[in-house]
């Protein structure tokens, strides 16, 4: 076992609210870093928020907040939650604070100095949702990573020379093929560089929020080098005092979500061989969160809050569905039936109910201390069967965990729970319980010791993934604080007899359907909903064809209140690109920028406007609207117009300008 371990999390970009997406490679990272420690490893634990770039600039501007305040509100939102959780992060960083700002510069100076960074100019596709340049051609191409329209960049910028670095990457894989995990992510890291690197702009100069290049403030430096660098600013990079980051890097583990693999198994590790740093010791990639069979962003509607869960479940409830239900490295589902399902079956029914059954026996029978087991003469094959059991799932979880196969390593513990469970209703203590002869208290004693040492080691075992409910059974055991115990050590026979037990109480209270209306619920109340059930007072908007609106909720005298109003979500949009719709006489495809994205709408407003006509004319957006498929093509929005009976659609303007992003109010 290492005597030190490093383990981050990827930075969480602070253009939205935490949802249980990145709740899950938090969750994940946390149980690592618990279990390294009950393992004595001296563990340092990194999570924080990246903050820079122009979607940020832009979402700031759109809210009427500087970008500072915006991130400030966002990282403190990610901050707060985390800490609710009880995650056990040592170090919180923010790619706004000094020392980060310090350590990206150092690091950029080194990479210049190094002989790896020089200028020139850049004419190409920018996508702004993923900070990515791309290699797509004409105003407007979609994003081969998200689908969304891009934006043509023309700018002066600095180049970092990543065609340098294709034979040393695909040495490093080649070399150590458990660098990338799982296998498939890899195989996909090999084939990227494969086909040829090209170099990299690292620098923008047509936006300011970001990190000033050294010697040359005019331009930022770019986001992903801003935030990959992160990981070692956090340790004391480019201060004065690299203590920490003489320790503990390179990291052991950089845990990330399979979308940002680019970033972090080909820039990141080429940044650090051109500023001659090592590179981290392996990167772990996991799937996707699916909601609704879709991944879940805040740009679908489909998030699902840790809040909501957290208010109704507990913590341990999330934690556990998560780790369990998804196989890592995956794609999993996330609903709030297989939740409940889950939290009773295994939770309820499983270890709570095995630990409420066997504490209160002892409580009640023996007053509360652990019992004597019989002697070995009167032991049956059924306690011997436990035992054996018990030490292999102390072999088998512990091994699995360590490769992080979560799923695996809590199915072979919860075997552990099943067979100690049929274990009691064979042997039916309580019916021994109504005896006092000696015989039969000697064999009550043996299958309630039995059951309660089986009870501590899968405690013992999973208390890095549910360690509230587990830490409240550890002291029911009268074991005291179960984080002070290592698990490296752990063994059958080790429950002290005669011991008292504590309170014993129950940890997972049964949930019944209610549970899952109240979170769905809490979840709905959240939403904003879909224009088509309100209709904003004023301006008619042109509905998108083929779809169907719900007619709103109105009063008796057909007005609607002004929450039903605050419901719409209506920005001002600016159109960048606009074309007809093959075979659809009225239908026009748009693009239009919405200050944090570019939108692709489908409008049908072909009889009104030519597409010339509304090119880089601004107009009002009904943003919340869920997305629709119009001729095979997505409309993410709807263009606000004033419809006259029997006349053309007139789009919503302004007498003066607005900035793009503004929402109306």
């Amino acid at each position: 076992m290492a005597k030190k371990f490093y383990i981050t999390t990827p930075i969480y970009y602070v253009n939205a609210r935490p949802h249980i997406g990145h709740a899950y490679t938090t969750i994940a990272c946390d149980a690592i870093a618990r279990r390294l420690r009950m393992l004595g490893a001296e563990t340092y634990f990194l999570t924080g928020t990246d903050e820079h770039g122009q979607k940020i600039e832009r979402a700031a501007q759109a809210a009427g907040k500087t970008p500072q305040q915006l991130t400030d509100e966002v990282s403190s939102e990610f901050r707060a939650l985390w800490d609710r959780m009880g995650i056990t992060y040592d170090d919180y960083i923010r790619t706004t604070s000094d020392r980060h700002k310090r350590g990206v510069q150092a690091l950029w100076r080194r990479i210049r100095d190094n002989g790896y960074i020089y200028q020139g100019s850049y004419t190409g596709q920018y996508c702004v949702f993923d900070e990515l340049y791309v290699d797509v051609v004409g105003p407007g191409a979609p994003c081969p990573e998200c689908g969304r329209p891009t934006e043509t960049v023309k700018e002066e910028n600095y180049f970092f020379k990543l065609s340098a670095f294709a034979e040393p990457l695909l040495e490093l894989y080649a070399e150590h093929p458990d660098w990338i995990r799982p296998e498939t992510r890899r195989n996909e890291v090999m084939s990227f560089v494969r086909s040829g690197l090209r170099d990299l702009s690292i620098s923008r100069s047509t936006f300011s929020w970001g990190i000033p290049v050294p010697d040359d403030p005019k331009h930022v430096i770019y986001v992903w080098l801003d935030a990959l660098a992160n990981y070692i600013t956090a340790l004391g990079y480019g201060s004065d005092d690299k203590a920490l980051y003489d320790k503990f890097w390179p990291a052991d583990v950089q845990m990330i979500g399979k979308e940002i693999v680019r970033f972090h198994c080909v820039y990141w590790p080429a940044f650090l061989m051109a500023a001659g740093l090592p590179v981290p010791k392996g990167i772990v990639a996991h799937g996707w969160l699916l909601f609704e069979e879709s991944k879940m962003s805040k740009s679908r509607g489909n998030i699902v809050r840790a809040e909501t869960i957290l208010d109704v479940l507990g913590a341990d409830a999330l934690r556990y569905f998560l780790l369990r239900e998804v196989v890592f490295g995956q794609d999993g589902s996330f609903s709030f039936d297989a939740l409940v399902q889950r939290y009773n079956a295994d939770l309820a029914n499983g270890l709570g109910n095995l630990a409420s059954r066997t504490l209160t026996m002892i409580a009640r029978y023996f007053r509360g201390e652990i019992p004597y087991p019989a002697a070995a003469i009167s032991q049956r094959a059924g306690d011997n069967a436990i035992a054996e059991a018990a030490r292999q799932v102390i072999a088998e979880s512990g091994a699995l965990f360590d490769q992080y196969q979560f799923s695996r390593a809590l199915e072979v513990a919860w075997g552990l729970v099943a067979a100690v469970d049929k274990y009691i209703v064979e042997n039916e203590p309580w019916a021994l319980g109504e005896k006092q002869d000696e015989e039969s208290r000697s064999r009550l004693a043996t299958i309630l010791y039995t059951s309660a040492e089986a009870l501590r080691i899968v405690t013992a075992l999973v208390h890095p993934i549910i360690p509230d409910a587990t830490a409240k059974i550890w002291a029911q055991l009268g074991l005291g604080e179960i984080r002070k115990f290592s698990i490296s050590d752990l063994k059958w026979g080790q429950l002290q007899l005669g011991s008292k037990l504590g309170n014993v109480e129950a940890v997972f209270p049964r949930a019944d359907k209610s549970a899952i209306e109240r979170m769905q619920k809490m979840e709905e109340q959240q939403r904003t909903p879909s224009p088509a059930d309100t209709q904003p007072a004023a301006t008619a908007p042109v509905a998108t064809p083929g779809s169907a609106a719900k007619p709103a909720a109105v009063a008796p005298d057909g007005k609607i209140t002004i929450d039903d109003f605050a419901k719409v979500e209506l920005r001002v949009g600016q159109v960048k690109a606009a074309e007809k719709v093959k075979g659809a006489d009225k239908l026009l495809r748009l693009e239009v920028d919405l200050g944090t994205e570019v939108r692709q709408v489908v409008a049908g407003i072909a009889e009104s406007y030519a597409p010339e006509m509304l090119i880089g004319r601004k107009v009002v957006i009904v943003a919340n609207l869920a997305p629709r498929k119009l001729r095979g093509l997505e409309s993410n929005g709807m263009i606000v117009a004033a419809s006259p009976e029997g006349g053309k659609a007139v789009l919503a303007s302004f007498l003066e300008d607005v900035p793009v992003g503004t929402r109306l109010k």
